[in-house]
Formats: structure tokens, C-alpha cells, sequence
């Protein structure tokens, strides 16, 4: 995973997920220029309507939670924090 934070390029994703995530990129930086032609390659590469749908959906909702939470000054949690939030995810999954 760090590797595609790093360099997609030259991450171990295969070329479907690069697409994708280059796709990503575009909804992030330049949601408004978005035209039904970007999304044909991804179709091409087996990408479904409903995989893109949610791809914008995800990413426009981390867009949101960051302004939020910037704009609220809401502080980050700790690593520590992160580290047992991990664990209880991985015995409980999301439920609480």
C-alpha cells in the first residue's frame, strides 16, 4: 500500500487499479473539467458504472471529511490511537 503512496507508477498495482487511481487524482484536483470521456477507459479496463460511481463518491466524501474536520480544528488522533482503533477493527470489523 505505501508504495502507491509513494509512486503509483511503479507500485505492485496492476494497470486497472493505476487507472483508477490516477482517475482519483482528476476527481480530486479537477472534478469540474470531469466529462463523460475520462471514464471511458476505465469501462475499457472493466471498471463497472457502479465501481466509478462509488470511486467519486469515496473520494468526494474524504474531500469533505478533511474540510470538516480542518475547519472544525478537530485534532488528529495519536498513533497510538490509530494503533488500537486497528485492533479493534480487526476483532470487531466497523460495528461498535
Amino acid at each position: 500500500m505505501s508504495g502507491v503512496l509513494r509512486d503509483l507508477e511503479t507500485s505492485g498495482f496492476d494497470a486497472a487499479h493505476k487507472a483508477l487511481f490516477r482517475f482519483v487524482a482528476k476527481v480530486n484536483a479537477q472534478c469540474a473539467r470531469l466529462t463523460a470521456p475520462d471514464f471511458e477507459p476505465l469501462r475499457a479496463l472493466g471498471w463497472t458504472d457502479d465501481a466509478l460511481y462509488f470511486t467519486v463518491t469515496v473520494c468526494a466524501l474524504f474531500n469533505f471529511y478533511n474540510r470538516w474536520v480542518d475547519g472544525c480544528g478537530v485534532h488528529a488522533l495519536s498513533d497510538e490511537a490509530h494503533r488500537q482503533g486497528a485492533r479493534r477493527m480487526a476483532v470487531h470489523g466497523y460495528a461498535r
